[in-house]
């Protein structure tokens, strides 16, 4: 079960950190109020941990100086947010702490589940491509692995692909990749 926090007024990004770990929940900071949602399940994990071992292949193979980093606090203008995968330059990620600047990062990754779905379709693109972060994949796991990828277009993101599972298909930016979402579940 989570914990209760006792509070008065908006939160600010130095309460949030104040917070310390909380390993029942994740507590993000938007616009002054906390949004919470549960522990990742395992399949979310397992497609978490599956993304970025390719994810980091592909940036091996392209020479790329990112590092890939899962569930990372990364700061947004207007708050806290923690993206289940971003791929950051290898040396912001080097000289950061407990957040990460949204400058550093290259694509954010949300994993949806039935807590963070509305979240993650709505809320959290607007507030990522407020902070100028230029590639936003979503993967869908129910009611099977797919996967969503837009890039920035102003002050929001252009749909670039939605990838079926089963489907394989050649992803070239940020990082050339292939890959089939179903690859990402058990």
């Amino acid at each position: 079960m989570g914990v209760a926090y006792d509070h008065v007024g908006p939160w600010t990004l130095d309460d949030v950190l104040a917070l310390g770990e909380d390993t029942h929940q994740r507590v993000e900071l938007v616009g002054g109020a906390l949004l919470m949602s549960p522990a990742p399940s395992v399949p979310h994990q397992r497609a978490s941990r599956r993304l970025a071992a390719l994810l980091e292949r592909a940036a091996d193979e392209a020479g790329a100086d990112v590092e890939v980093l899962e569930a990372v606090n990364i700061s947004v203008p207007d708050g806290l947010l923690i993206p289940d995968l971003v791929v950051a330059d290898a040396e912001a990620a080097a000289e950061a702490g407990v957040v990460l600047n949204n400058a550093a990062v290259l694509l954010v990754v949300e994993i949806a589940s039935p807590a963070t779905r509305l979240t993650d379709r709505k809320l959290k693109p607007a507030l990522y491509a407020a902070a100028g972060i230029e590639h936003y994949w979503r993967v869908d796991l129910e009611p099977a692995p797919t996967l969503h990828t837009a890039m920035r277009n102003g002050s929001g993101y252009r749909d670039l692909a939605t990838v079926l599972p089963g489907q394989t298909v050649q992803i070239d930016e940020p990082l050339p990749l292939t890959i089939d979402p179903a690859r990402l579940a058990r």
